[in-house]
């Protein structure tokens, strides 16, 4: 029988999944009671809630005015996609794969594709590839962060300025977190579901004067399917960046991306976020520093992420376990904090090394954060007892 006792306090919010990911604090349905529902997104109305999200996506994350911003299907997944399938082929093509989403776009373009010239510049969790080796005369695709891997490029002083190849970046869990540098990206991809805690199934794609150029001088040679296609007549879908979009898209979720945009706007824009995700990976990092038993993933300081921040054990009685006894015992952490409905949904993503996933992006309150760390505590005294021989 456990007798181990438990934290006083607890989160006020459990929800610390890495995506969906929480709610913004202070949320509620009936908040988005004017979305533009039984209508047609292409009405005035419609469209106009469409454009109100580009203009509103524009002006919290400072992207420059020449750049276009598109709303997807298919969340960051299918502007990814588009990105990649529309794109690439013109040039050698370059691919940093060092968490599991990077490894899935790897596998677009060498098995799909089937894109020959292509260099892939891998890692292993918790690690960078080696950036000295990226080219300015290829195309590149890579995350910013790395989602399930807890891992993100400390800036993109590895990309040339006066490159010939685009870069193909996926920030679905670095937009609205960290410093992007927009000079050095020519595509930048994200979701709703992220740092803003929108809902799933719309991604959004932002394209810099170089992408629309590529766009509009290059025709890949195999198939397009309709999700993917962002030109007419060799001409970009100027409608796709104007408020339209490739399919129907939900308007009750657009309302909820617009409510996040809004509550970003209010709090102090990009800035704030970046500070509330900065100074939640913060309480996680001093919590680590004093507890013996886990470890950040990344191998780095300056490599860890501010929103997926992905944990180890490293208690040398849980690591001389096999593979699977490891995986099982995190498996128990995670269930021992689910069954207390203290912290839901913070396994490690399925393909990566066996710990905790904690999701810090702004929408998490640092006091939540500060009342879960004990529970981490408790959750690993639980799952050794368990372990102990009867």
């Amino acid at each position: 029988m456990n007798t181990i006792a438990k934290p006083a306090m607890r989160p006020a919010r459990p929800e610390f999944s890495s995506g969906p990911c929480a709610k913004r604090p202070g949320w509620a349905l009936d908040q988005l009671s004017s979305a533009v529902l039984g209508r047609s997104h292409r009405s005035k109305l419609g469209k106009g809630r469409l454009q109100d999200a580009i203009d509103r996506t524009r002006t919290v994350l400072e992207v420059p005015a020449d750049y276009l911003i598109g709303i997807m299907p298919g969340s960051d997944t299918g502007a990814v996609e588009a990105a990649m399938w529309s794109m690439l082929g013109a040039r050698p093509v370059q691919m940093l794969a060092f968490e599991s989403f990077g490894k899935d776009w790897v596998t677009d373009v060498v098995k799909q594709l089937k894109l020959k010239d292509t260099e892939i510049l891998e890692a292993d969790y918790g690690h960078l590839p080696d950036l000295t080796k990226v080219r300015g005369d290829c195309d590149l695709v890579f995350t910013w962060n790395g989602t399930t891997s807890g891992v993100r490029v400390e800036n993109a002083d590895f990309i040339a300025a006066d490159r010939q190849g685009i870069t193909i970046c996926d920030a679905t869990s670095a937009a609205f977190a960290q410093d992007l540098d927009w000079a050095k990206l020519d595509v930048v991809t994200f979701s709703w579901q992220k740092v803003l805690g929108g809902e799933g199934a719309h991604g959004v794609m932002i394209l810099s004067p170089r992408a629309v150029a590529r766009l509009e001088t290059y025709s890949p040679p195999w198939p397009l399917p309709k999700l993917f296609r962002l030109t007419k007549g060799g001409k970009l879908s100027a409608d796709i960046f104007e408020g339209a979009t490739i399919n129907t898209p939900s308007m009750l979720c657009v309302e909820d991306y617009l409510d996040a945009l809004k509550w970003a706007q209010k709090i102090g824009g990009l800035a704030e976020l970046r500070r509330r995700a900065d100074s939640n990976l913060g309480v996680i990092a001093d919590w680590v520093e004093k507890t013996p038993w886990v470890d950040f993933l990344p191998a780095r300081p300056e490599t860890r992420s501010n929103t997926s921040v992905c944990l180890k054990v490293v208690d040398p009685k849980i690591t001389a376990l096999d593979a699977a006894a490891q995986a099982d015992f995190a498996k128990k952490l995670a269930s021992h904090l689910e069954k207390e409905a203290v912290a839901l949904d913070i396994g490690a993503y399925r393909d990566a090394p066996p710990g905790l996933r904690i999701w810090c992006g702004a929408t998490i309150e640092t006091s939540d954060l500060d009342a879960l760390t004990p529970w981490l505590d408790w959750a690993y005294q639980v799952a050794s007892a368990d372990l102990a021989p009867a």
